[in-house]
């Protein structure tokens, strides 16, 4: 099994602390972990020249950084992305991450492996917040097409993890060896719900019309996908 890990900031505090958990807990000994740490696998802000959308995401001025986590994340049949709660909202340079991978949401050119997939977010803040942060993931991995996201999101009323009490750890401890059972049982085995199946069938019929962007539009039908195909078929048949 792989594991991707993306962090959302560079230093170890709770956040990092409770992704190593889940890691620990869902690891065996054949397991992969690539794994990313913002800033310095961040690429440089998005510029919005549209290259990704309209010619190729091989045309991103950034490509070299982005290119390599895609790789890492469509080997991986887990994906964890974490992020400390900063201002109600997730890092900065994690946002930075997102914004290159407007071109894999369903409303462009989706990759199927996605539909297969196992999504963690994981949040922590000293005070209130990373409720907030989790469903923001959640829902860039929803759009990516991933089928099943895990939401963990603790306020550790400490600005650092030896800060936090015993009592608090226990109960993220307990959290954490209840969702990694969970996860253990679930891989290679989850499917989209009615939501994203409606979502996707949605895109499909918007570019069953598109005539504005065919660089998406010749995707979709390459796939197969403006016909009677679908990305999740091919798991449904193995």
């Amino acid at each position: 099994m792989d594991i991707t890990i993306i962090h959302g900031q560079a230093h170890k505090g709770s956040t990092y602390h409770i992704t190593d958990m889940i890691r620990e807990s869902i690891s065996s000994d054949n397991t992969v972990i690539h794994e990313y740490f913002m800033i310095e696998d961040t690429p440089g802000f998005c510029v919005g020249c549209y290259k990704c959308i309209q010619s190729g995401e091989q045309y991103c001025p950034h490509a070299d950084k982005v290119q390599e986590i895609v790789s890492s994340i469509i080997e991986s049949q887990v994906i964890i992305i974490d992020s400390p709660t900063y201002c109600f909202e997730m890092t900065g340079q994690l946002k930075t991450l997102f914004d290159h991978y407007g071109y894999m949401w369903m409303s462009h050119r989706p990759r199927k492996e996605m539909f297969s997939k196992i999504g963690i977010a994981v949040s922590t803040a000293a005070g209130t917040g990373a409720k907030n942060v989790v469903k923001s993931i959640e829902r860039q991995m929803f759009w990516w097409g991933i089928p099943k996201v895990y939401k963990l999101n603790f306020n550790v009323n400490a600005m650092n993890w030896d800060g936090v009490t015993e009592k608090i750890k226990t109960k993220i401890s307990n959290r954490v060896n209840q969702i990694s059972e969970d996860i253990k049982n679930n891989i290679n085995n989850v499917k989209p719900n009615i939501k994203t199946k409606f979502l996707f069938n949605l895109m499909r019929k918007m570019h069953t019309g598109n005539d504005w962007n065919m660089t998406d539009r010749n995707y979709w039908d390459n796939n197969k996908w403006l016909g009677s195909e679908r990305p999740w078929n091919l798991y449904n048949r193995l």
